[in-house]
């Protein structure tokens, strides 16, 4: 299972003019995408959405562990893995979460286009 491939720069362009709330869809897209190809049922994109939103510090908590997936995935697709885990986490704690959600994109962006 392939997922999209999206650009960094429209995610964070997008993210912007809807004050967040495509940053909530790109989430659940790319938890459900991830959810897919690893075959991995603990990753529910809905309940982290939901928790994002009446919890806004979980959205952390799900960038940083959606980061550890996607290494993951990085392993599966039999490239060379990149954890971005902990720069995600700090960017985050510093209010650049626009930045991680770029860099987590660009990430998983390299494992769609290796199954293509």
């Amino acid at each position: 299972m392939k997922g999209e491939i999206r650009s960094p720069a429209m995610v964070i362009f997008l993210s912007i003019i809807t004050c967040g709330i495509y940053s909530l869809y790109w989430i659940y897209k790319l938890g459900t995408e991830l959810q897919l190809y690893l075959n991995d049922y603990s990753i529910n994109p809905s309940m982290n959405v939901v928790l994002s939103i009446l919890c806004p510090p979980f959205w952390i908590y799900v960038l940083y562990r959606y980061c550890q997936n996607i290494t993951e995935a990085q392993r599966r697709a039999g490239i060379m893995p990149e954890d971005n885990s902990v720069a995600v986490l700090l960017l985050c704690i510093f209010g650049l979460g626009i930045v991680a959600v770029a860099i987590m994109q660009s990430s998983i962006n390299r494992v769609w286009e290796a199954n293509a």
